[in-house]
């Protein structure tokens, strides 16, 4: 379903270490939202979920819960550095459209980005 690099597996193995023990995980999760219609969320959690995917790379475990399984089946979750700034990268097969930002997508017919950005949304770059 989901893969991560070795970067990004070496910062949330840091970001884990610094929770003291009160996240057993991150979830990686698709909600409506974005300049193109869906955007990636990611957080600490305690616990899985009942029905979560639970992946394990090395000291890291993803909590994925069934909604966005299908959304992120092939995705490869980067960690990246550059003269930007630093942060995850998503590499998604799914897409067919995405923003500059990097965070939103859609993955329907028609995958592009409006014109306009949506409430909370990313920015127009195409």
């Amino acid at each position: 379903m989901v893969t991560l690099t070795d970067a990004a597996v070496n910062t949330l193995e840091r970001v884990l270490a610094k929770s003291g023990g009160a996240a057993a995980g991150l979830r990686i999760a698709v909600a409506d939202g974005g300049c193109a219609g869906m955007k990636y969320q990611m957080g600490l959690e305690a616990t899985a979920g009942d029905e979560d995917a639970v992946l394990t790379f090395g000291p890291v475990t993803i909590f994925v819960d069934p909604t966005s399984q299908p959304f992120l089946t092939g995705v490869v979750v980067d960690f990246v550095e550059g003269v930007e700034g630093a942060g995850f990268k998503f590499d998604n097969p799914n897409a067919t459209g995405s923003c500059g930002c990097g965070k939103s997508f859609s993955a329907g017919p028609g995958g592009s980005c409006s014109s306009a950005p949506a409430a909370g949304g990313c920015g127009t770059a195409h």
